[in-house]
């Protein structure tokens, strides 16, 4: 299984499909599946019965997202970035973006 170069809490924007140009945070990776849930991006309905605990109807409920069709956002210019690794003077191993050289993790300088 190949790695994620996505993180929870990660902008990112839909580069293709039916909410192309939509942002939103990254709220969970399902790395098995290759897919991540994004706020407020791939909203479906979902139509629910009554139960004790829940009063049911219908309600918008967003479903996971392949991660080929969102890229992260460069924090420099807020378009579409592709990420690469690199190493800092102190050993540590970084994110970066391709189209600006920002660090994205956070709590680093770069």
């Amino acid at each position: 299984m190949a790695k994620l170069k996505m993180k929870k809490g990660d902008n990112v924007v839909v580069i293709t499909g039916r909410d192309k140009g939509l942002k939103g945070e990254i709220l969970r990776v399902i790395p098995e599946a290759r897919r991540v849930l994004v706020q407020g991006v791939n909203r479906v309905t979902k139509h629910s019965k009554p139960s004790l605990k829940t009063q049911g109807g219908i309600e918008k409920v967003e479903v996971p997202i392949h991660i080929s069709n969102i890229a992260i956002v460069d924090p420099k210019d807020g378009k579409p970035t592709r990420v690469g690794y690199r190493s800092l003077k102190d050993g540590k191993k970084v994110r970066f973006a391709k189209k600006s050289g920002e660090v994205l993790d956070k709590g680093t300088k770069g």
